[in-house]
């Protein structure tokens, strides 16, 4: 199973200075000298920049502009069909280009008017309590990365598809942009890595990959399913349970195959009633006693 610190592939720096992203075997990239070379440049830019300055500014190649328009090409519909109508109301506020992928500090200007969120870049895995934390202050820690040109609508890894299709619109939202603050208030009250880590996988369940009964229809909230075209065509076949926010703290989940387990909640009033609570006033000592009911159980 993997957690919240193997969402990203490693990225080292050498002795030399030279910026190294690890791509493990099964990737689609693994094999492919230029892109694993595209990769390198890209995390290189993110760990030279420094707080204050303009996020780097990528020249992204045609193949990687094809994969953009490809994914934009192929979700509109089924956005159309299956996203929270919060959602579908920030496809049209923040109007993503759909023909070439957005600068960081254009995605910014445009979610100025719409929850003032801030991107910033992340050359990969940011730890839980930089990434979490941070979202407290309305600032999303995104990498600039593409998916594999041979896969347009796969990732192993959350990429700029993802970090932009999926949590831009969501942070555009009145609800859902919202629950992204309170749980970044949620984990700097937190001191417990294990209580980050209880947080974390409720965000995962939720704002990751969360569905709701919208209007009498099942659709979707989470990031994840939002930004996946294979997982948004799928994700009503899954097994569905009722929030719970134990089952969701302690579940283990595998970020390589679609989830086949997805929290539903009745309604968007619902979310906000449990998950919005949780946030708001979850302690180390009510998520260990939680953690107690699991480990009795």
């Amino acid at each position: 199973m993997f957690e919240e610190a193997q969402l990203y592939s490693p990225v080292t720096t050498g002795d030399g200075g030279e910026v190294t992203v690890h791509l493990h075997d099964g990737h689609p990239g693994a094999n492919d000298a230029d892109y694993r070379r595209r990769r390198n440049e890209i995390a290189a830019a993110a760990l030279a920049w420094h707080p204050g300055q303009p996020a780097p500014a990528i020249a992204y190649d045609e193949s990687e502009e094809e994969v953009w328009r490809t994914v934009c090409r192929e979700l509109a519909p089924l956005h159309e069909r299956f996203a929270v109508s919060e959602f579908r109301t920030a496809l049209s506020e923040v109007a993503l280009p759909a023909n070439r992928i957005p600068r960081l500090d254009d995605v910014t200007g445009r979610l100025a008017s719409l929850g003032g969120w801030r991107y910033v870049p992340a050359a990969g895995l940011v730890d839980l309590r930089t990434f979490y934390g941070s979202l407290a202050e309305r600032t999303f820690h995104s990498t600039q990365y593409v998916r594999h040109p041979a896969m347009p609508l796969y990732t192993p890894e959350p990429d700029i598809v993802h970090e932009v299709i999926g949590h831009g619109h969501l942070l555009a939202t009145p609800t859902f942009g919202e629950l992204h603050r309170r749980a970044g208030v949620a984990a700097r009250r937190l001191q417990h890595e294990e209580s980050l880590r209880f947080l974390s996988r409720v965000f995962w369940f939720t704002l990751e990959f969360g569905v709701v009964v919208e209007a009498g229809d099942l659709r979707a909230y989470g990031a994840g399913i939002l930004s996946s075209y294979g997982e948004l065509g799928e994700f009503r076949a899954m097994q569905m349970r009722p929030l719970d926010l134990l089952e969701m703290g302690t579940a283990q989940y595998d970020i390589t195959r679609y989830q086949p387990v997805l929290y539903c909640a009745e309604s968007v009033a619902e979310i906000e009633t449990v998950i919005g609570a949780f946030f708001d006033t979850c302690t180390d000592e009510s998520i260990e006693e939680l953690r107690r009911e699991h480990a009795v159980a």
